[in-house]
């Protein structure tokens, strides 16, 4: 990750065209292509005794200094390998970019005059793009270690293979880090090149996948002076956002941490993440100076994971031991060291199959290079690798594990299990707290732990070690500040022809006043950080301003937030943010009333028809059972047929006034009769009740019952101008807009009311609830509510997309609520008097039903059954055993004697049951007691002789 000027990034690229339009494909078979074996004996079937191996990188570079002894050891470990090509020595070949896209395409092609069966790097992504076209036209592999730029993997570098990892996974690690924390903004600063510009791009579609943004991408171009990056600086420090992605070159990144703790941008409330580029820095010395400590307190940054094996720990035994018999530039390595070492082997272990296979290594000339004149660069002397194509099949097909763990290649020539290790930089070392993996995103535990258990990337099992952030404080920082460029908060309000309390202009030093302005500012007093602000009246106070445009306006960046009586819909929640509803609404139907015309049958409103019916029958059902229990005991309840009929009628109906004078003597009888009695005092306390609200209640009256009679209907339809419910009314309900009325306030809806449809006004009004209680207030109950809240929902603030303002608001807005103090604004400005409720609540009275009452009539009912079922019981018993043949049994010699006989003695006629019941009970007892001295006196005369 190099640096080149301006110049030097067009002539890398007036290069490149050069060498296209120089180098064609060489097409296999056409006459001329002369077939040219690497040494004499590359005829014969046996193997290369040396194969030529490049490497490009800038070897006067932080990553350099550790690749170069990285790759110097891997070729040296191969050659003394036993298993890995035997009997072939890699001849490496070593050129240095120096940090410049253009010198690097130059260092390669003079690589290439070497017969290159591969080369290893570049480290720069931009030099990486460049150099693609020359290892495409020459088909020699390039194994890069150190080249992220997601735009690489692309099918326009067929011969780019990327051993390290890809941009594109760590762009998304940085993004579930910035979510894990709630953050939904990041400033980006990086550096303007390849490597700069595509990595962000790719941290930009990361972070709008998961409804975060990118607030202000602040770039500088390589190289660029002190002075530069402390302009770039001072600009961002001016803005809301405190998050900072640094995306930059590790040879110059340290410079942005200068600058940034001169501005003070390194304290409390400051958030700096950086990408890979900081580990490489602090990894490539075993004990980083303390100056430079200084410099990153607090910094969160990403390092490329690579598993803790016992080849890492061999190799890094050996490497120290190198140090002290070799001049090597740098104490310790970065896992771009690492990276570097196994991009070596993969080479090997691919060759080695490709050598075993029976390919042979064999370069071939292109006629239209060679008739090219004679330059200092020798294009003529450039040779197509004929089977650079299979040995690169073979490369992306290798399998191994290396230093940095399992080394294996998805269809995108990318490496498998991308993963991250996340540190926090505190005092004088480096904590890792946590990993990141693109199986399980975010965790505690090692991704080769959890690699054999289930892909989890929920947020809820994200999980990181404390982090001490800069100022030396493990206080999650909020993330974003009112920025210091002077411009306070704009907030709009809409200044309102009616309603006043609500919201309306003010002559204060603050502008406007109302039930709004007061929950607004009680909700940024409980912030923990100042909100400068200025109130911008939106409207011109003669017309109520349209919300849906005002909403607009805040989403295009007009204003940055609006307060006032603003409903929350769903097409607004589209755009804007909003906080915590403070204030519940609904659409509710307000209609012209009418007293209702007395009539003469009030008096048989408070029951329904069936009501009335089942009462009556009641009433001589009950009468009727009680007759039933009576009439063997009770004089009373005997008698000629008709009077008999006449008592149950007169018995039934007195009982509604408890003057019935019949007294009851049995026991089923006062039973039946005492519950009846409390059932007729229910109905008469409920009928008294429901009658006295009948006739002393005004009744008012309307023909619109609610909004489906309302919708139903033709009639014109009056509602606030500037709501939502104009909108609401025509495309949900399909209400015609011919019958839609835009009125302004309280005195338009009265007039329009009071002159009805016929003369002009309206038949109703369909307004929010809080309107219409202060309407109600001001007409002083004239007018009435009627059916029931059609719509649900509430006012709140709005604000921009992903404004943190709308979260803590919407917490401070819960405080109110909970400790009282949005119930007292609210009865400071929209108390309504008690009439107000009154008539909201006046409705037609209701007459009683029977499903009112029906488990009165149950108890009752059952308990006649009771006791008709027992009284029945016992007088079929008494009846068995009185029968007419057993009054006079000493008759046995009459005539009529033996047509009794004739026929069953216990066989029970109804006629004879019913004239055994109409005899007093007194006379069957005595009968039964006159049959009983019979029979004595007949077994006494029977047995003398």
């Amino acid at each position: 990750m190099l640096m080149m000027t301006r110049v030097e990034i067009l002539l890398v690229f007036c290069m490149c065209v050069m060498v296209v339009q120089l180098m064609p494909m060489v097409v296999k078979g056409k006459t001329g292509n002369t077939t040219v074996s690497r040494s004499p004996s590359s005829s014969s079937s046996r193997m290369p005794s040396v194969v030529n191996v490049g490497a490009l990188f800038t070897v006067n570079s932080v990553i350099g200094r550790s690749v170069k002894p990285a790759v110097a050891a891997a070729v040296d470990d191969v050659n003394n390998s036993p298993t890995v090509l035997r009997g072939v020595t890699l001849n490496l070949i070593q050129h240095d970019t120096n940090c410049s896209g253009f010198l690097g395409t130059i260092e390669a092609l003079q690589l290439m005059e070497n017969d290159v069966v591969a080369a290893i790097g570049p480290q720069s992504s931009g030099i990486a793009h460049v150099i693609s076209h020359v290892v495409n036209e020459l088909q020699v592999p390039l194994l890069s270690f150190g080249a992220t730029d997601p735009t690489l993997s692309s099918l326009q570098y067929p011969y780019f293979i990327r051993t390290t990892q890809n941009d594109y996974h760590q762009m998304s690690a940085i993004t579930d880090l910035v979510l894990h924390f709630d953050w939904k903004e990041i400033i980006a600063i990086f550096v303007d090149d390849d490597y700069g510009r595509n990595g962000i791009s790719a941290l930009g579609d990361a972070l709008a996948n998961k409804r975060a943004r990118i607030s202000y991408k602040a770039s500088f171009t390589p190289g660029a002076s002190l002075a530069n990056v402390t302009e770039l600086l001072t600009k961002v420090n001016l803005m809301e956002c405190r998050v900072y992605v640094v995306h930059v070159n590790p040879d110059t990144g340290l410079n942005i941490f200068h600058v940034a703790k001169k501005l003070g941008m390194l304290t409390s409330g400051y958030v700096w993440v950086t990408t890979d580029w900081l580990p490489a820095v602090l990894d490539s010395s075993e004990l980083p100076d303390d100056d430079t400590m200084d410099l990153i307190q607090g910094v969160v940054s990403l390092r490329q994971h690579t598993t803790n094996s016992v080849i890492k720990k061999e190799f890094i035994k050996k490497w120290k031991s190198k140090q002290g018999n070799e001049r090597i530039q740098t104490s310790s390595f970065n896992s771009y060291a690492l990276y570097a070492y196994d991009s070596v082997w993969v080479l090997a272990h691919a060759l080695d199959k490709f050598l075993k296979a029976g390919e042979r290594i064999t370069f071939s000339y292109d006629p239209n290079i060679r008739r090219t004149n004679s330059t200092d660069i020798q294009l003529s002397s450039l040779r197509v690798f004929n089977e650079g194509n299979k040995l690169l099949e073979m490369i992306r097909d290798t399998r191994f594990v290396g230093l940095t763990g399992e080394v294996k290649f998805d269809e995108d020539k990318n490496l498998v299990h991308p993963a991250y290790d996340v540190i926090n930089i505190g005092g004088t070392g480096v904590r890792t707290v946590g990993y990141w993996s693109n199986h399980s995103g975010l965790s505690v535990d090692s991704p080769e732990s959890l690699y054999g258990k289930r892909m989890n990337r929920s947020s809820a099992d994200q999980r990181l070690y404390s982090i001490i952030w800069p100022g030396e404080t493990s206080d999650k920082p909020r993330g974003w500040v009112f920025p210091n460029n002077g411009k306070p908060l704009r907030v709009a309000v809409p200044y309102r022809h009616s309603y006043k309390e609500v919201v309306t202009k003010d002559k204060s030093t603050q502008g406007v006043r109302g039930y709004c302005i007061d929950v607004f500012e009680a909700a940024v007093s409980l912030l923990p950080y100042p909100v400068p602000r200025k109130y911008i009246l939106y409207g011109d106070g003669r017309m109520n301003p349209s919300y849906n445009s005002l909403v607009n306006a805040v989403a295009e960046n007009k204003y940055d937030a609006a307060v006032g009586d603003v409903t929350i819909t769903t097409n607004r929640t589209r755009i804007v943010d909003f906080t915590q509803p403070y204030m519940e609404s609904g659409l509710v139907v307000v209609v012209a009333v009418k007293a209702a015309k007395p009539t003469p049958w009030a008096f048989l409103k408070p029951f329904t028809i069936q009501m009335w019916l089942v009462t009556g029958g009641f009433f001589l059902f009950v009468g009727s059972v009680v007759w039933i229990l009576e009439h063997r005991l009770n004089h009373e309840f005997r008698g000629p047929p008709s009077q008999q009929v006449m008592t149950i009628f007169w018995f039934s109906f007195s009982t509604m006034f408890f003057s019935h004078r019949e007294n009851t003597v049995s026991t089923l009888g006062r039973m039946v009769l005492i519950l009846w009695l409390f059932v007729v005092l229910i109905i008469n306390s409920s009928y008294t009740a429901s009658l006295t609200s009948i006739l002393t209640v005004q009744q008012l009256t309307s023909r619109i019952e609610g909004i489906d009679s309302l919708t139903s209907s033709n009639e014109p339809i009056g509602v606030q101008d500037g709501t939502f419910a104009y909108n609401y009314l025509v495309r949900d309900l399909q209400i015609a807009e011919s019958r839609i009325r835009p009125l302004r306030g309280e005195e338009e809806y009265a007039n329009a009311l009071r002159l009805g449809p016929k003369g002009g006004g309206v038949a109703a009004i369909v307004d929010e609830l809080p309107y219409v209680e202060l309407f109600m207030r001001y007409t002083k109950c004239e007018f009435r509510i009627v059916g029931q809240e059609f719509t649900k929902s509430g006012w709140g603030f709005a604000f921009q997309r992903d404004s943190p303002l709308a979260v803590d608001l919407s917490t401070a807005i819960l405080q109110l609520s909970e400790n009282g103090e949005l119930q007292r604004i609210h009865d400071k400005w929209l108390a309504a008097p008690s009439c107000s409720t009154q008539a909201t609540d006046v409705e037609e009275s209701s007459s009683l039903s029977l499903s009112n009452f029906w488990g009165l009539f149950l108890i009752c009912g059952v308990a006649c059954f009771i006791s008709l079922s027992i009284f029945f019981g016992r007088m079929l018993c008494q009846y068995r055993q009185f029968t007419p043949d057993e009054e006079e049994p000493h008759e046995v010699l009459e005539p009529d004697s033996q047509t009794r006989r004739g026929r069953p003695s216990r066989l029970i006629s109804f006629r004879d049951f019913m004239d055994f019941y109409d005899k007093k009970d007194a006379e069957v007892k005595e009968a039964r007691r006159n049959r009983r001295e019979a029979r004595k006196e007949f077994g006494e005369h029977s047995g003398s002789p």
